[in-house]
Protein backbone atom coordinates (compact mmCIF):
# COMPACT_ATOMS: atom_id res chain seq x y z
CA UNK A 1 0.00 0.00 0.00
CA UNK A 2 1.19 3.55 -0.63
CA UNK A 3 -0.10 6.63 1.38
CA UNK A 4 -0.21 10.02 -0.72
CA UNK A 5 -1.76 13.40 0.02
CA UNK A 6 -4.12 13.81 -1.90
CA UNK A 7 -3.48 16.27 -4.92
CA UNK A 8 -6.44 18.73 -3.14
CA UNK A 9 -4.45 18.81 0.35
CA UNK A 10 -1.28 20.08 -1.32
CA UNK A 11 -1.71 23.38 -0.14
CA UNK A 12 -1.14 22.40 2.98
CA UNK A 13 0.49 18.62 3.49
CA UNK A 14 3.27 17.87 1.27
CA UNK A 15 2.92 14.67 -0.64
CA UNK A 16 3.37 11.30 1.38
CA UNK A 17 4.83 7.92 -0.31
CA UNK A 18 5.21 4.34 1.47
CA UNK A 19 7.95 1.80 -0.24
CA UNK A 20 5.53 0.31 -3.03
CA UNK A 21 6.84 0.24 -6.67
CA UNK A 22 5.02 0.97 -9.48
CA UNK A 23 2.32 -1.70 -10.24
CA UNK A 24 2.68 -3.47 -13.74
CA UNK A 25 -0.33 -4.46 -15.85
CA UNK A 26 0.54 -8.58 -16.79
CA UNK A 27 -2.53 -8.87 -19.27
CA UNK A 28 -3.80 -12.09 -19.79
CA UNK A 29 -5.81 -13.34 -22.41
CA UNK A 30 -9.72 -13.46 -21.95
CA UNK A 31 -12.40 -15.57 -22.86
CA UNK A 32 -13.85 -15.79 -26.38
CA UNK A 33 -16.96 -13.67 -25.74
CA UNK A 34 -18.12 -9.80 -26.76
CA UNK A 35 -18.29 -8.92 -22.75
CA UNK A 36 -15.40 -6.54 -22.20
CA UNK A 37 -14.57 -4.14 -19.45
CA UNK A 38 -16.60 -0.72 -19.85
CA UNK A 39 -16.54 2.86 -18.35
CA UNK A 40 -20.01 4.04 -17.05
CA UNK A 41 -19.43 8.22 -17.33
CA UNK A 42 -22.82 8.92 -15.69
CA UNK A 43 -23.74 6.85 -12.78
CA UNK A 44 -25.17 9.27 -10.09
CA UNK A 45 -23.61 11.28 -7.11
CA UNK A 46 -20.03 11.36 -7.37
CA UNK A 47 -18.20 13.45 -4.62
CA UNK A 48 -14.80 11.82 -4.26
CA UNK A 49 -14.52 11.88 -7.84
CA UNK A 50 -13.74 8.45 -9.20
CA UNK A 51 -14.20 6.47 -12.23
CA UNK A 52 -16.80 3.19 -12.39
CA UNK A 53 -16.14 0.49 -14.90
CA UNK A 54 -18.21 -2.74 -15.05
CA UNK A 55 -18.09 -6.04 -16.90
CA UNK A 56 -21.35 -7.75 -17.31
CA UNK A 57 -20.85 -11.68 -18.50
CA UNK A 58 -22.56 -12.23 -21.65
CA UNK A 59 -25.92 -13.86 -20.69
CA UNK A 60 -26.12 -12.23 -17.39
CA UNK A 61 -29.52 -12.92 -15.73
CA UNK A 62 -31.54 -10.50 -14.03
CA UNK A 63 -31.17 -11.18 -10.23
CA UNK A 64 -27.59 -11.98 -10.86
CA UNK A 65 -25.14 -11.10 -8.13
CA UNK A 66 -22.74 -7.84 -7.68
CA UNK A 67 -19.11 -8.06 -6.80
CA UNK A 68 -17.16 -4.55 -6.33
CA UNK A 69 -13.69 -4.61 -6.99
CA UNK A 70 -11.28 -1.92 -5.76
CA UNK A 71 -7.50 -1.81 -6.55
CA UNK A 72 -4.71 -1.27 -5.27
CA UNK A 73 -2.37 2.45 -4.76
CA UNK A 74 -0.01 2.65 -8.07
CA UNK A 75 -2.96 0.16 -9.96
CA UNK A 76 -6.22 1.05 -11.89
CA UNK A 77 -9.10 -0.44 -12.80
CA UNK A 78 -8.09 -2.72 -15.87
CA UNK A 79 -4.70 -3.78 -13.68
CA UNK A 80 -7.09 -5.72 -11.06
CA UNK A 81 -10.38 -6.71 -13.48
CA UNK A 82 -7.53 -8.58 -15.29
CA UNK A 83 -5.21 -10.15 -12.95
CA UNK A 84 -6.52 -10.41 -9.54
CA UNK A 85 -9.21 -13.63 -11.27
CA UNK A 86 -12.73 -11.91 -10.55
CA UNK A 87 -12.92 -11.96 -14.14
CA UNK A 88 -12.60 -15.32 -14.74
CA UNK A 89 -14.76 -16.39 -11.25
CA UNK A 90 -17.77 -13.75 -12.88
CA UNK A 91 -17.45 -15.47 -16.20
CA UNK A 92 -17.82 -19.32 -14.21
CA UNK A 93 -20.08 -18.41 -11.79
CA UNK A 94 -22.72 -15.55 -13.67
CA UNK A 95 -22.12 -12.30 -11.93
CA UNK A 96 -21.79 -8.71 -12.54
CA UNK A 97 -18.06 -6.80 -11.71
CA UNK A 98 -18.05 -2.89 -10.66
CA UNK A 99 -14.45 -1.71 -10.20
CA UNK A 100 -13.90 2.22 -9.09
CA UNK A 101 -10.76 3.68 -10.01
CA UNK A 102 -9.07 6.57 -8.42
CA UNK A 103 -7.27 9.36 -10.49
CA UNK A 104 -3.86 10.58 -9.91
CA UNK A 105 -5.68 14.26 -9.53
CA UNK A 106 -7.01 12.72 -5.79
CA UNK A 107 -4.42 10.64 -5.00
CA UNK A 108 -0.74 10.85 -6.92
CA UNK A 109 -0.09 7.23 -6.18
CA UNK A 110 -3.49 6.48 -7.41
CA UNK A 111 -4.72 5.19 -3.76
CA UNK A 112 -7.61 5.36 -2.26
CA UNK A 113 -8.34 7.94 0.03
CA UNK A 114 -9.23 5.14 3.24
CA UNK A 115 -7.28 7.67 6.26
CA UNK A 116 -9.50 10.93 5.23
CA UNK A 117 -12.65 11.16 7.60
CA UNK A 118 -13.80 13.28 4.47
CA UNK A 119 -13.80 9.89 2.19
CA UNK A 120 -14.39 7.41 4.53
CA UNK A 121 -18.21 8.69 5.81
CA UNK A 122 -21.20 7.96 4.81
CA UNK A 123 -22.80 10.27 2.07
CA UNK A 124 -19.66 12.17 1.44
CA UNK A 125 -16.25 11.74 -0.84
CA UNK A 126 -15.13 8.45 -2.38
CA UNK A 127 -17.23 5.82 -0.23
CA UNK A 128 -20.33 8.01 -1.16
CA UNK A 129 -19.34 7.54 -5.03
CA UNK A 130 -18.82 3.75 -4.45
CA UNK A 131 -22.51 3.66 -3.12
CA UNK A 132 -23.55 5.57 -6.29
CA UNK A 133 -22.18 3.19 -8.31
CA UNK A 134 -23.60 0.23 -6.35
CA UNK A 135 -26.99 1.58 -6.64
CA UNK A 136 -26.69 2.57 -10.28
CA UNK A 137 -25.28 -1.04 -11.18
CA UNK A 138 -28.27 -2.47 -9.31
CA UNK A 139 -30.70 -0.40 -11.23
CA UNK A 140 -29.20 -0.30 -14.78
CA UNK A 141 -28.26 -4.06 -14.46
CA UNK A 142 -31.00 -5.65 -12.74
CA UNK A 143 -28.27 -7.17 -10.24
CA UNK A 144 -29.69 -8.46 -7.16
CA UNK A 145 -29.89 -5.72 -4.05
CA UNK A 146 -29.47 -8.65 -1.53
CA UNK A 147 -26.42 -9.78 -3.13
CA UNK A 148 -23.59 -7.24 -3.44
CA UNK A 149 -20.07 -8.11 -2.20
CA UNK A 150 -17.17 -6.04 -2.17
CA UNK A 151 -13.48 -6.85 -1.93
CA UNK A 152 -9.94 -4.93 -2.36
CA UNK A 153 -6.26 -4.96 -2.56
CA UNK A 154 -3.96 -2.45 -0.44
CA UNK A 155 -5.76 1.36 0.42
CA UNK A 156 -8.30 -0.50 -1.79
CA UNK A 157 -8.54 -3.20 0.79
CA UNK A 158 -8.66 -0.54 3.48
CA UNK A 159 -11.47 1.22 1.40
CA UNK A 160 -13.48 -2.00 1.39
CA UNK A 161 -13.47 -2.34 5.13
CA UNK A 162 -14.85 1.36 4.81
CA UNK A 163 -17.95 0.58 2.85
CA UNK A 164 -18.43 -2.41 5.48
CA UNK A 165 -18.51 -0.13 8.00
CA UNK A 166 -20.52 2.71 6.49
CA UNK A 167 -22.44 0.90 4.19
CA UNK A 168 -23.90 -2.34 5.73
CA UNK A 169 -27.36 -2.09 4.20
CA UNK A 170 -25.68 -2.48 0.62
CA UNK A 171 -23.65 -5.51 1.46
CA UNK A 172 -23.99 -9.02 2.21
CA UNK A 173 -20.36 -9.97 2.45
CA UNK A 174 -17.02 -8.36 1.59
CA UNK A 175 -13.25 -9.60 1.56
CA UNK A 176 -10.45 -7.01 3.09
CA UNK A 177 -6.78 -7.96 1.56
CA UNK A 178 -3.83 -6.65 3.40
CA UNK A 179 -5.85 -3.59 4.06
CA UNK A 180 -6.39 -1.60 7.75
CA UNK A 181 -9.25 -1.57 10.26
CA UNK A 182 -12.20 0.95 9.49
CA UNK A 183 -10.78 3.99 10.82
CA UNK A 184 -7.68 3.45 11.80
CA UNK A 185 -6.37 6.76 10.33
CA UNK A 186 -8.33 9.66 10.21
CA UNK A 187 -5.16 11.56 8.62
CA UNK A 188 -2.58 11.40 6.64
CA UNK A 189 0.29 11.10 9.51
CA UNK A 190 -1.73 8.39 11.45
CA UNK A 191 -1.71 6.13 8.79
CA UNK A 192 2.24 5.39 8.62
CA UNK A 193 1.60 3.74 12.06
CA UNK A 194 -1.64 2.05 11.29
CA UNK A 195 0.06 0.69 8.24
CA UNK A 196 3.12 -0.61 10.19
CA UNK A 197 3.75 -2.26 12.75
CA UNK A 198 -0.23 -1.23 12.91
CA UNK A 199 -2.64 -0.08 16.09
CA UNK A 200 -3.48 -2.22 18.74
CA UNK A 201 -7.62 -1.57 20.12
CA UNK A 202 -9.81 -3.68 22.06
CA UNK A 203 -12.38 -5.03 19.96
CA UNK A 204 -14.58 -3.09 21.75
CA UNK A 205 -12.70 -0.13 20.64
CA UNK A 206 -12.53 -1.35 17.04
CA UNK A 207 -16.59 -2.13 16.83
CA UNK A 208 -17.35 0.95 18.43
CA UNK A 209 -16.22 2.70 15.75
CA UNK A 210 -17.70 0.85 13.01
CA UNK A 211 -20.89 1.32 14.88
CA UNK A 212 -19.92 4.88 14.95
CA UNK A 213 -20.02 4.78 10.81
CA UNK A 214 -23.91 4.77 10.50
CA UNK A 215 -25.61 5.38 14.30
CA UNK A 216 -28.52 3.33 15.15
CA UNK A 217 -28.52 1.16 12.10
CA UNK A 218 -30.06 -2.29 13.56
CA UNK A 219 -30.05 -4.41 10.31
CA UNK A 220 -27.93 -7.39 9.29
CA UNK A 221 -24.06 -6.62 8.88
CA UNK A 222 -21.93 -8.06 6.05
CA UNK A 223 -19.51 -10.99 6.90
CA UNK A 224 -16.29 -10.43 6.36
CA UNK A 225 -12.87 -12.27 4.67
CA UNK A 226 -9.63 -11.56 5.81
CA UNK A 227 -6.59 -11.95 4.14
CA UNK A 228 -2.94 -11.12 5.35
CA UNK A 229 0.68 -12.23 4.15
CA UNK A 230 2.75 -12.96 7.00
CA UNK A 231 5.85 -11.49 5.56
CA UNK A 232 4.10 -8.31 4.63
CA UNK A 233 6.46 -5.14 4.94
CA UNK A 234 3.83 -2.55 3.99
CA UNK A 235 0.63 -3.28 5.58
CA UNK A 236 2.38 -5.32 9.16
CA UNK A 237 0.71 -8.91 9.57
CA UNK A 238 -0.86 -7.50 12.76
CA UNK A 239 -3.33 -5.87 11.19
CA UNK A 240 -4.96 -8.56 9.93
CA UNK A 241 -5.66 -9.35 13.32
CA UNK A 242 -7.01 -6.40 14.20
CA UNK A 243 -9.38 -6.29 11.39
CA UNK A 244 -10.73 -9.59 12.99
CA UNK A 245 -10.75 -8.07 16.34
CA UNK A 246 -13.28 -5.44 14.21
CA UNK A 247 -15.66 -7.32 12.81
CA UNK A 248 -16.08 -9.97 15.12
CA UNK A 249 -16.77 -7.37 17.44
CA UNK A 250 -19.64 -5.82 15.38
CA UNK A 251 -20.84 -9.35 14.05
CA UNK A 252 -21.26 -9.98 17.63
CA UNK A 253 -18.90 -12.97 17.98
CA UNK A 254 -15.74 -14.26 19.91
CA UNK A 255 -12.12 -14.04 19.28
CA UNK A 256 -12.14 -18.01 19.52
CA UNK A 257 -12.14 -19.98 16.46
CA UNK A 258 -14.63 -21.83 15.60
CA UNK A 259 -13.32 -23.47 12.99
CA UNK A 260 -9.72 -23.76 11.45
CA UNK A 261 -7.42 -25.66 8.72
CA UNK A 262 -5.63 -24.74 5.78
CA UNK A 263 -5.59 -24.62 2.15
CA UNK A 264 -1.95 -25.58 1.37
CA UNK A 265 1.38 -25.98 3.49
CA UNK A 266 1.50 -22.14 3.73
CA UNK A 267 -2.11 -21.09 4.09
CA UNK A 268 -3.93 -21.57 7.24
CA UNK A 269 -7.43 -20.32 7.87
CA UNK A 270 -9.26 -19.87 11.02
CA UNK A 271 -13.63 -18.96 11.38
CA UNK A 272 -15.34 -17.04 13.93
CA UNK A 273 -18.84 -17.43 14.59
CA UNK A 274 -19.96 -19.94 11.98
CA UNK A 275 -18.87 -18.20 9.24
CA UNK A 276 -19.53 -14.63 10.54
CA UNK A 277 -15.46 -13.90 9.87
CA UNK A 278 -12.83 -15.58 8.28
CA UNK A 279 -9.05 -14.59 8.46
CA UNK A 280 -6.40 -16.71 6.12
CA UNK A 281 -2.80 -16.16 6.88
CA UNK A 282 -0.34 -17.31 4.37
CA UNK A 283 3.22 -17.72 5.26
CA UNK A 284 6.18 -15.79 3.52
CA UNK A 285 3.45 -13.96 1.09
CA UNK A 286 4.45 -10.32 0.81
CA UNK A 287 2.08 -7.40 -0.06
CA UNK A 288 -0.18 -8.39 -2.59
CA UNK A 289 -3.45 -9.86 -4.12
CA UNK A 290 -2.96 -14.03 -3.54
CA UNK A 291 -3.28 -15.34 -7.20
CA UNK A 292 -2.98 -19.19 -8.64
CA UNK A 293 -2.65 -18.88 -11.97
CA UNK A 294 -3.62 -22.00 -13.86
CA UNK A 295 -6.73 -24.27 -15.44
CA UNK A 296 -7.32 -26.47 -12.15
CA UNK A 297 -10.82 -25.65 -10.57
CA UNK A 298 -9.50 -23.99 -7.67
CA UNK A 299 -7.07 -21.63 -9.54
CA UNK A 300 -7.33 -18.14 -11.23
CA UNK A 301 -5.30 -14.98 -11.57
CA UNK A 302 -2.40 -13.56 -13.25
CA UNK A 303 0.96 -13.46 -11.08
CA UNK A 304 3.03 -10.18 -11.34
CA UNK A 305 3.79 -7.14 -9.14
CA UNK A 306 0.67 -7.13 -6.28
CA UNK A 307 -0.32 -9.86 -7.69
CA UNK A 308 1.57 -13.16 -5.90
CA UNK A 309 1.40 -16.55 -7.00
CA UNK A 310 0.05 -18.57 -3.86
CA UNK A 311 -3.23 -19.52 -3.84
CA UNK A 312 -6.63 -17.83 -5.65
CA UNK A 313 -8.40 -15.50 -2.91
CA UNK A 314 -10.71 -14.63 -5.84
CA UNK A 315 -11.64 -18.17 -5.69
CA UNK A 316 -11.87 -18.66 -1.95
CA UNK A 317 -13.72 -15.32 -1.45
CA UNK A 318 -16.46 -16.69 -4.07
CA UNK A 319 -17.17 -19.55 -2.19
CA UNK A 320 -16.98 -17.35 1.44
CA UNK A 321 -19.72 -14.90 -0.70
CA UNK A 322 -21.98 -18.15 -1.47
CA UNK A 323 -21.59 -16.87 -5.33
CA UNK A 324 -21.75 -20.50 -7.14
CA UNK A 325 -21.54 -22.87 -4.69
CA UNK A 326 -18.19 -25.17 -4.06
CA UNK A 327 -15.99 -24.69 -1.33
CA UNK A 328 -12.33 -24.38 -0.36
CA UNK A 329 -10.47 -27.40 -1.50
CA UNK A 330 -7.17 -28.15 1.60
CA UNK A 331 -5.08 -30.49 1.75
CA UNK A 332 -4.84 -30.92 5.66
CA UNK A 333 -6.99 -29.53 8.46
CA UNK A 334 -7.10 -28.75 11.93
CA UNK A 335 -10.75 -29.04 12.74
CA UNK A 336 -12.66 -29.11 9.82
CA UNK A 337 -12.17 -29.74 6.28
CA UNK A 338 -13.65 -27.84 3.34
CA UNK A 339 -16.02 -29.48 0.83
CA UNK A 340 -14.19 -30.76 -2.85
CA UNK A 341 -15.14 -28.52 -5.69
CA UNK A 342 -16.00 -31.39 -7.94
CA UNK A 343 -18.67 -32.33 -5.52
CA UNK A 344 -21.53 -29.95 -4.33
CA UNK A 345 -23.73 -33.35 -3.15
CA UNK A 346 -21.80 -34.99 -0.77
CA UNK A 347 -20.88 -33.11 2.39
CA UNK A 348 -17.37 -33.19 3.92
CA UNK A 349 -16.04 -34.87 6.56
CA UNK A 350 -15.97 -32.90 9.98
CA UNK A 351 -14.21 -32.97 13.79
CA UNK A 352 -16.73 -30.37 14.78
CA UNK A 353 -19.83 -30.29 15.43
CA UNK A 354 -21.29 -27.91 13.63
CA UNK A 355 -23.95 -25.10 15.45
CA UNK A 356 -27.57 -25.52 13.81
CA UNK A 357 -28.99 -22.47 12.71
CA UNK A 358 -33.21 -22.70 12.26
CA UNK A 359 -34.34 -19.14 10.66
CA UNK A 360 -36.67 -18.39 7.60
CA UNK A 361 -35.27 -19.00 4.31
CA UNK A 362 -35.48 -14.97 3.77
CA UNK A 363 -32.74 -14.49 6.52
CA UNK A 364 -30.52 -17.79 5.65
CA UNK A 365 -30.05 -15.87 1.89
CA UNK A 366 -29.82 -12.41 3.37
CA UNK A 367 -26.95 -14.11 5.75
CA UNK A 368 -24.89 -15.97 2.79
CA UNK A 369 -25.74 -19.45 4.18
CA UNK A 370 -27.97 -20.20 1.16
CA UNK A 371 -29.16 -18.81 -2.64
CA UNK A 372 -32.25 -18.41 -4.29
CA UNK A 373 -32.96 -19.96 -7.85
CA UNK A 374 -36.37 -20.35 -9.13
CA UNK A 375 -37.88 -18.35 -6.65
CA UNK A 376 -36.83 -21.42 -3.91
CA UNK A 377 -33.67 -20.61 -1.49
CA UNK A 378 -30.67 -23.51 -1.92
CA UNK A 379 -27.96 -24.14 0.61
CA UNK A 380 -24.65 -22.95 -0.37
CA UNK A 381 -22.58 -25.74 -0.81
CA UNK A 382 -24.24 -28.59 -0.67
CA UNK A 383 -27.61 -26.78 -3.25
CA UNK A 384 -30.28 -28.57 -0.94
CA UNK A 385 -33.36 -27.34 -1.71
CA UNK A 386 -35.28 -25.29 1.35
CA UNK A 387 -38.36 -24.58 0.11
CA UNK A 388 -40.06 -21.13 -1.01
CA UNK A 389 -37.85 -17.99 -0.91
CA UNK A 390 -39.31 -16.10 1.70
CA UNK A 391 -40.16 -15.04 5.54
CA UNK A 392 -42.77 -18.46 6.70
CA UNK A 393 -40.72 -20.83 4.83
CA UNK A 394 -37.68 -22.03 7.82
CA UNK A 395 -35.01 -24.21 7.73
CA UNK A 396 -32.36 -25.48 9.95
CA UNK A 397 -28.67 -25.71 8.30
CA UNK A 398 -25.06 -26.39 9.34
CA UNK A 399 -21.82 -24.91 8.58
CA UNK A 400 -19.93 -28.45 8.08
CA UNK A 401 -16.83 -26.10 6.76
CA UNK A 402 -16.03 -22.39 5.21
CA UNK A 403 -18.56 -22.04 2.10
CA UNK A 404 -20.48 -25.45 2.81
CA UNK A 405 -23.89 -25.24 4.34
CA UNK A 406 -26.50 -28.64 4.69
CA UNK A 407 -29.75 -29.07 6.77
CA UNK A 408 -29.16 -30.50 10.15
Amino acid sequence: MVVSVPLRWLASLASVVLACTTAFVVLAAGPAQAATLQQVTSFGSNPGALSMYSYRPDGLPSGAPLVVALHGCTQDANTYFTNSGWRQLADQRGFALVLPQQSTANNANKCFTWFDNADTARGSGEAASIAAMVDHAVASYGTAPSKVYVTGLSAGGAMSAVMLAAYPDKFAAGSVVAGIAYRCATTVSSAYSCMNPGVDKTPQAWGDLVRAAYPGYSGPRPRVAIWQGQSDTTVAPANGVELRDQFTNVLGVTQTPSASGSLDANTTWQEFGAGAVRLTKITGMGHGTPVDPGTGPTQCGTAGAYFLDTVCSAYHDAAFFGLGGGGSTTTTSSTSTPPSTTSTTTPPTSTTTAACITSSNYDHVQAGRAYTSGGYALAVGSNQNLGLYNTFYTATLKQSSPGYWEKC
